[in-house]
């Protein structure tokens, strides 16, 4: 029987740096059917989470569980996208092929992929542009179609929006439905609500390191059931 990713589960999770509680503790649970999307006040522990469930943070108590997979099967089926790009000092399509080199397909089929992937996120035009040259924008997409190219069952990302314009958002917006119309299981964080509404099918709320509401999206932006979330949606600080 092949293993299953998901659900994501998340149990009483607590993750602290130099004495300071960042999220926790936090039990959640992402299964199919997202996108899922975790907002907050800045500090809540949005990215945090994200990092956690992806293995870039370790908890001080509590575990992240995935399906019936192991944990380093877990990681090999999933990818992550920072909120700003980290681009290899190579050509937009080097930095493609990348990861298909390291799960070690042969250079020729690797360029094949490559191309069709920088097609599939409208690059094609920037393939020999150095990736460190390209727009925020650009630069996103390549980074997005990158962690795609593996074809992973997860896609994390964390703001992939934050600094870019309508256009670009709009652009890196479609990408993250076509994934998730194409099957790709999506958990993103965002500050911008009318992307939280346009996306999302579930809402995570975080404050203060806490999992306050998870929901139906349209549920949520209806009536949240929390104080704190209706203040958030309505613009107030929290």
């Amino acid at each position: 029987m092949v293993a299953t990713l998901f659900p994501v589960g998340v149990e009483e999770a607590i993750v602290q740096k130099r004495g300071k509680r960042l999220i926790g503790p936090v039990t959640a649970s992402f299964d199919k059917g997202g996108p899922h999307i975790v907002i907050g006040p800045n500090g809540a522990g949005k990215t945090t989470l994200l990092r956690l469930i992806h293995g870039l943070e370790r908890a001080r108590a509590g575990h992240v569980s995935y399906g019936s997979c192991e944990v380093r099967e877990a990681y090999r089926r999933q990818s992550f996208v920072f909120q700003k790009p980290i681009m290899l000092a190579r050509s937009a399509l080097e930095n493609m092929m990348y990861p298909l080199r390291l799960h070690g397909v042969s250079r020729g089929e690797a360029r094949s992929q490559a191309e069709a992937a920088l097609d599939a996120v409208g690059l094609s035009e920037s393939a020999e542009t150095r990736a460190t040259f390209l727009s925020g924008g650009e630069a996103q997409k390549l980074a997005i179609g990158r962690a795609l190219i593996t074809k992973p069952e997860l896609l994390i990302l964390d703001e992939p929006t934050a600094s870019l314009d309508g256009s670009a958002t709009r652009d890196i917006e479609n990408l993250i439905m076509k994934a998730a119309d194409d099957g790709v299981e999506i958990i993103m964080t965002t500050h911008d609500m009318g992307q939280a509404r346009r996306l999302a099918a579930c809402i995570f709320f975080l404050h203060h390191g806490k999992l306050v509401e998870k929901t139906d999206a349209a549920a949520f932006f209806a009536k949240p059931q929390s104080e704190a979330a209706h203040r958030f949606i309505n613009g107030e600080i929290i």
